[in-house]
């Protein structure tokens, strides 16, 4: 199972809340929860904290967690479900995508359809203990794919709404945080002001809870105003409070008392900033994510980056914004509705350019980390920005690619904001095209799929056709990897149509390689070979070498797969001569290792061995465990071939490893075909048929039919050896159900070969 050899268990959970007081009856009350089961160690469920907006649910939340997760050694998991952000609440299969990765499952080996993720998420918890906040819950049907189905692990979730749903059908306990009682409430303004203020009178605090309707999110806010101002008497600063006019809506509290209070505290405090912090704050508002750097407000103000940390820090220590860790930061959501309705103060002007401005350094930012993280080879160019922007918060690759990690969520969000407005339908295509890379390598479908979709829109808006070929070539991409193969066909073809209508001679064959690529994945041979063989063409016009070497390779396949040996032979020759030259290490890697598959076929088992090794030590020497996995698998296929078995097993057992690691599950399932192979021809049936099941348990996850025929015929035939014949006729029929969608010569063969004719 992928994530099977965790490293460090994840540890999520935010710091315990500094200054936290009170609440002993509901600490009291969940703490007899988790020990009323009995068990030891103690059955866990889960807990509702329900409450009005700003009561102290998060807090109470984060601060039971850190007393109870001793008793949960497998890690933590914590998230903010954004369920009452201005913005779109998170999705479950998000939520589940993050999840997974946390618990070391690779990028490639999260299933795309929600409920396998679900079902997969289960499975990786089933024998763990893991403590699971779920902070801001919308709705019951937000939670429920997020549930481990096992009473082990312990799930908090918060939420405004009762979660009704959860209680009457999941046996969740739930428990509804109310208002502090005023004893608690001036206790905690004491606590918040202790060090800053001498002599206050007791009524003065009383006055200050009931003006801040005792709810803790304005009780801080209050407390730091206070404490900031030590020589002005808190008399003084109840009459401000109370003469405070709030000019905004209530918000979503559901009490509008509740709502004046919270408010007028925003207001006062807002009031007191400096202008520069003030605006600040104003602009933050626009910001497209849940949480920033000093950078991307930095861009946002359009300062200087130590202008920003300083008003940055102004706003942390007036608790309008919340400090996470070092150099990230984040709203409560109350406040951040406050913070865009008070950019409406700011000139149309000035908020447009301060979109723009922040998402040209989104924009600037992931191109500068493609360039460290290996991007693609046709880059889109970018033109300077209009103003200076940041530089990127990342200096080698390693960083660059925890950046892109950390913000996906904006990063997404961003294409989304600039695609909403036509202003900025050109910043909407320049980022979904940019962060096609990151989405390539991170497979993460669903993003790609969501911004490729968005700047496709703003593409075709501003009838811009390079940039309509730009969206449609990565969404061509992305169907590949979601073995969508028609729309990749579909998708490709009209990215082909653009380019050569535009004249750009280089994107036109290029779009020809994706082409005949999808189109060999697809078993489309002769229309591959076709694709190849005029990008091939074009490349060369140009001076392209190492492109056209690139197109010749992969014509090479195309002819070994049609069975036209000794054209496959002449033509990967020649682009391994050229790849070679050039020093293009993968190009030529992959040319050895359809050289050695050449020479197999071609029964020259020495040279396939002499190809196949040449390739693999190439990937070592480079230190590619990718390459490597890669390039063994054909190295095991001459091996088997020469009959050293033993050989050819470590190979293939060390490529589906390796492939494992990687998350590239469909690589992994053809090492494992091949290992189950190199069983049959030893005899070995009962493993051969072991490894063919393991095999299809692999590939199903893929959806690739090809390999599924390949292996369901293989466990046919071992099948047969055993005196299964029964089970063996079920495989056979299943390997000619995924056989039917291919025309090619092997195809024919091989269903002639199954149908006994």
């Amino acid at each position: 199972m992928p994530g099977d050899d965790p490293g460090r268990p994840p540890r999520q959970l935010p710091a315990d809340v500094r200054g936290f007081v009170n609440r002993e009856a509901e600490l009291r009350a969940l703490d007899a929860i988790l020990g009323d089961s009995g068990a030891t160690p103690p059955l866990a469920g889960v807990h509702v904290l329900a409450g009005t907006a700003g009561v102290g649910k998060t807090s109470l939340a984060v601060h039971w967690a850190h007393r109870v997760r001793e008793h949960f050694p497998d890690g933590q998991l914590c998230i903010n479900l954004r369920g009452y952000d201005p913005g779109p609440p998170l999705r479950p299969a998000d939520v589940l995508d993050r999840f997974l990765r946390a618990l070391d499952v690779p990028a490639a080996a999260v299933p795309a359809d929600p409920e396998d993720r679900a079902a997969l998420y289960r499975s990786m918890l089933a024998d763990r203990r893991m403590l699971i906040l779920l902070d801001n819950a919308s709705s019951t049907r937000q939670v429920r794919p997020l549930l481990p189905g096992a009473p082990r692990c312990l799930v908090i979730v918060t939420s405004r709404s009762r979660l009704s749903g959860l209680v009457a059908r999941d046996g969740a306990r739930r428990l509804t945080v109310d208002l502090l009682p005023e004893p608690d409430a001036v206790s905690l303004l004491r606590t918040l002001t202790a060090g800053y203020r001498l002599d206050d009178d007791s009524p003065d605090y009383a006055e200050l809870a009931r003006l801040c309707a005792r709810l803790p999110l304005a009780l801080r806010i209050a407390a730091e105003r206070a404490a900031s101002r030590p020589h002005m008497p808190l008399a003084d600063l109840i009459r401000d409070l109370r003469d405070e006019s709030a000019l905004w809506d209530a918000l979503t509290a559901e009490d509008q008392d509740e709502a004046d209070a919270v408010r007028t505290v925003f207001a006062w405090s807002y009031r007191a900033l400096d202008e520069g912090a003030a605006r600040l704050f104003r602009l933050l508002g626009l910001h497209p994510g849940a949480e920033f750097g000093p950078e991307a407000a930095a861009a946002l103000a359009g300062v200087p980056i130590t202008t920003a940390r300083q008003r940055l820090d102004l706003l942390v220590g007036a608790h309008l914004i919340e400090q996470t860790e070092a150099d990230r930061y984040q709203f409560h959501d109350l406040l951040r509705a406050y913070a865009a309705d008070q950019c409406q103060e700011e000139p149309p002007a000035e908020r447009d350019a301060a979109l723009r401005r922040v998402l040209e350094w989104y924009l600037h930012t992931v191109d500068a980390a493609e360039r460290l993280a290996g991007g693609l080879d046709l880059r889109v160019p970018l033109d300077r920005p209009a103003e200076p922007v940041p530089a990127p918060p990342f200096g080698d690759r390693s960083a660059a690619v925890r950046w892109e990690r950390r913000e996906r969520g904006t990063l997404l969000a961003a294409v989304r904001a600039a695609a909403g407005d036509p202003r900025t339908y050109d910043l909407a295509w320049l980022l979904a095209a940019v962060l096609r890379g990151f989405h390539m390598r991170e497979n993460v479908l669903e993003d790609w799929f969501a911004a490729a979709t968005l700047g496709l829109h703003a593409a075709t808006a501003l009838g811009d056709r390079r940039a309509e070929a730009e969206l449609y070539d990565s969404l061509g991409v992305a169907h590949v990897h979601a073995h969508r193969l028609h729309d990749a066909l579909a998708c490709h073809t009209k990215a082909l149509s653009r380019r050569r209508d535009l004249g750009d001679r280089l994107a036109h064959a290029v779009s020809l390689n994706a082409l005949g690529l999808t189109a060999l994945r697809a078993r489309q041979l002769d229309a591959a070979v076709a694709h190849f063989a005029d990008g091939i063409e074009i490349f060369g016009s140009l001076g392209e070498r190492v492109w056209e070497a690139t197109a010749r390779a992969n014509l090479g396949t195309a002819q070994y797969e049609l069975g036209t040996l000794d054209d496959a032979d002449a033509s990967v020759r020649q682009a391994l001569d050229t790849l070679r030259a050039a020093g293009d290490a993968q190009g030529e890697g992959n040319a050895l290792r359809l050289l050695s598959a050449i020479h197999r076929a071609q029964g020259r088992i020495d040279d396939a061995l002499t190809a196949g090794l040449a390739a693999v030590n190439l990937a070592a020497a480079h230190g590619n465990a990718h390459w490597q996995g890669y390039w063994l698998i054909e190295l095991g296929a001459a091996q088997a071939a020469a009959g050293e078995h033993g050989d050819a097993l470590g190979s293939y057992q060390h490529a589906a490893t390796l492939h494992r690691r990687a998350g590239d599950r469909g690589r992994e399932g053809i090492a494992l075909i091949g290992a189950a192979d190199t069983y049959h021809l030893m005899g070995r049936y009962g493993d051969a048929i072991r490894m063919y099941r393991g095999a299809l348990a692999v590939l199903r996850t893929t959806g690739d039919a090809w390999q599924l025929a390949r292996a369901l015929d293989g466990l046919a035939t071992a099948l047969d050896a055993t005196g299964e014949p029964e089970r063996a006729g079920t495989a056979r029929r299943q390997a000619l159900d995924h056989l039917a969608a291919f025309t090619d010569p092997e195809a024919r063969r091989r269903r002639d070969r199954i149908s006994g004719r």
